[in-house]
């Protein structure tokens, strides 16, 4: 029989309380309860790396076309054509293959001197006026610029667009997803960009054309094109938000390791991959299973949902020696953060080049600093968890 919630052992994705601080009870779910079954959700949760990377893997088994979110997936509603992580192959090999076009590794490297020169200027900004945000004022603002100029939009509509495109996609602390954004944020800028098109993402997704699962060779619909800007926005902006905010907080509290970096700055790679592992800007991914599975000798039954939970995957001892302890130097290998398999995140170059720039230049200006907990301010969702606002005490 499959363990149940019982005793101590809960693990409820909606716990503010229990999110804030999750690792305790993720230990606790790889060493004793590895298969865990909540029943008021219905859901199962598995939380050793090896079981995470199985489901992340086995896209037959365990399908994204219902929904890679809990409470999605639980309702059952309409997956509408263009939201990548929602989608299973073929139609998603086909849509991620037209985006992959703007992630390969040589535009990336292109991007360096922007990225920086973007930080540069912010950090400036801020270095003028004596006050400093890790969230509001750093990892806000460079995902947001960086995304928004690969996607075409003029700085002074980015913030307002950004912040319509991606609230659908949050919930309330404690409270399961409203709904799925249609994209409509950036329905305005489409109509705009197809009288001045330019060089950016929206007017080549405009224009390409590609052979659909039907065997159709056509343009992208408009729906389908602002589905796929809200994918961008989303994972271009709010995963290296999270991640710069982790950075501001980690390092606060391990200043000697802070001081390593700052003297040695071919370090700050691997500090930032451990930085995500630690910290991963999602807590879990959940998956529909067409099929019963077997994990450690029980059952997860067809129809059911399961979380794949990546943050205590990160910390399985198994993997990762002291995986609780926070250590730039570790050689981090196969962390889950970015996902795994088809649906792994196609920003991932991105957002490791914004947070190893980000932790470069606050360092060169601020070598030392610690957190002004009293305004700082955590949040939780069904989604993800990370700083809402981290100001730095200089």
């Amino acid at each position: 029989m499959t363990a149940t919630a019982t005793g101590e052992i809960h693990y409820d994705p909606y716990d503010v309380d229990l999110n804030t601080d999750p690792f305790p009870m993720f230990r606790r779910l790889r060493e004793e309860m590895p298969l865990y079954y909540n029943a008021e959700h219905d859901f199962y949760a598995l939380s050793r790396l090896d079981d995470v990377r199985t489901i992340l893997m086995d896209q037959e088994t365990f399908i994204s076309g219902r929904g890679a979110i809990l409470e999605i997936i639980k309702a059952d509603m309409p997956i509408p054509s263009g939201i990548l992580v929602f989608e299973d192959p073929p139609i998603h090999d086909i849509h991620r293959k037209l985006l992959a076009r703007m992630f390969t590794p040589q535009r990336i490297r292109a991007l360096e001197p922007q990225v920086r020169a973007e930080c540069v200027r912010i950090l400036d900004d801020v270095q003028q006026r004596g006050d400093f945000d890790f969230v509001a004022d750093l990892g806000l603002l460079l995902p947001m610029r960086v995304v928004g100029r690969l996607i075409g939009i003029p700085e002074g509509e980015q913030s307002e667009m950004f912040e319509n495109g991606l609230d659908l996609l949050h919930s309330e602390p404690g409270q399961p997803l409203a709904g799925v954004s249609s994209g409509e944020a950036f329905s305005d800028f489409v109509d705009w960009r197809a009288e001045h098109p330019s060089d950016d993402l929206v007017t080549e997704l405009r224009t390409v054309e590609f052979e659909d699962e039907h065997g159709t060779v056509r343009q992208l619909t408009r729906e389908e094109l602002l589905l796929y800007l809200t994918v961008v926005a989303t994972a271009g902006a709010d995963t290296t938000t999270r991640l710069i905010g982790a950075m501001g907080k980690l390092l606060a509290e391990h200043p000697d390791q802070r001081r390593q970096l700052a003297d040695d700055r071919s370090l700050l790679g691997n500090a930032i991959e451990e930085i995500v592992r630690y910290e991963p800007p999602a807590t879990h991914l959940a998956r529909y299973v067409t099929r019963d599975a077997s994990f450690n000798g029980q059952t997860v039954p067809a129809g059911s949902v399961v979380l794949a939970l990546l943050a205590a995957a990160n910390r399985d001892e198994a993997h990762f020696p002291n995986g609780d302890t926070f250590d730039v130097h570790r050689k981090v290998r196969a962390h889950l953060s970015f996902g795994n398999g088809t649906h792994y995140c196609l920003g991932n170059a991105l957002a490791r080049l914004e947070g190893r720039i980000a932790l470069d230049e606050v360092l060169t200006r601020w070598p030392d600093w610690e957190i002004d907990m009293t305004r700082a301010r955590y949040v939780t969702t069904s989604l993800a968890r990370g700083w809402a606002s981290l100001p730095m005490v200089i």
